[in-house]
């Protein structure tokens, strides 16, 4: 179990993370506003500089972050009103050295995704634990309609997968933003993300899945009293 230091210290990781990647961010951007712990922080280093007088937009990735930004008076827009975003910052459960990501821990993958794909620049911010040499110790979330849960559990128990059913603490199913349910699959070692993700998405009843692979640019990782900065090789 960690103690509570190693919970501050992961925490002042997510902080100076979430930080530097407002150095990313400039004058007249529409920005995309991730969801989770670490993504919350950014929202909050943002608004900051919006009150010291940054002009920007941004499009939340989740009711969650819609909500927080505008109380900090974020001005917000839509993908109706602009279709392309200059820069996405968000977090994630697992980062793969090619900048593969898991995504979906919090449950707005589905709206994570639609945002990364419309970014120019997609910045991961995460604490040094999500660094990972491989994909899957986190359980992968699968997005998918209530109507085909029972066969896409079995299908992807196929693949070798433990699959089990997101739920509240009271015991309902966990919906999503769009009203969709979630499978927590945990697979392991996933020793070929594309051709999961391809499985994954040929499966009729999958809405979308917590794979994002060769979507993110540049990812920073707080490590101690520093934020280290990898990017993607192409």
């Amino acid at each position: 179990m960690s103690t509570i230091s190693d919970q501050e210290s992961l925490d002042r990781e997510k902080q100076a993370a979430a930080r530097a990647s407002l150095n990313f961010i400039k004058d007249g951007d529409i920005v995309g506003l991730g969801s989770g712990s670490t993504a919350t922080y950014a929202i909050r280093f943002l608004a900051e500089r919006v009150r010291d007088g940054l002009k920007i937009r941004g499009i939340p990735t989740s009711v969650k972050s819609h909500d927080l930004a505008a109380s900090l008076g974020i001005p917000l827009t839509t993908l109706e009103e602009c279709p392309q975003i200059d820069v996405d910052i968000d977090g994630a459960d697992e980062i793969d050295p090619q900048l593969n990501l898991i995504k979906g821990g919090g449950g707005a993958l589905l709206r994570e995704k639609v945002i990364a794909s419309a970014s120019r620049k997609f910045v991961v911010i995460a604490e040094s634990v999500k660094q990972v040499p491989f994909l899957g110790a986190f359980p992968l979330p699968v997005e998918v309609i209530p109507f085909a849960e029972p066969v896409l559990t079995r299908r992807i128990t196929d693949l070798g997968a433990k699959v089990r059913l997101r739920t509240y603490a009271y015991g309902n199913p966990y919906k999503t933003d769009e009203g969709h349910h979630i499978l927590d699959c945990l697979f392991g070692q996933i020793a070929y993300p594309v051709t999961l993700a391809r499985q994954l998405q040929e499966m009729p009843g999958v809405v979308e899945h917590g794979l994002f692979i060769g979507m993110a640019s540049i990812a920073l990782i707080g490590k101690k009293d520093e934020v280290v900065e990898l990017q993607r090789k192409e």
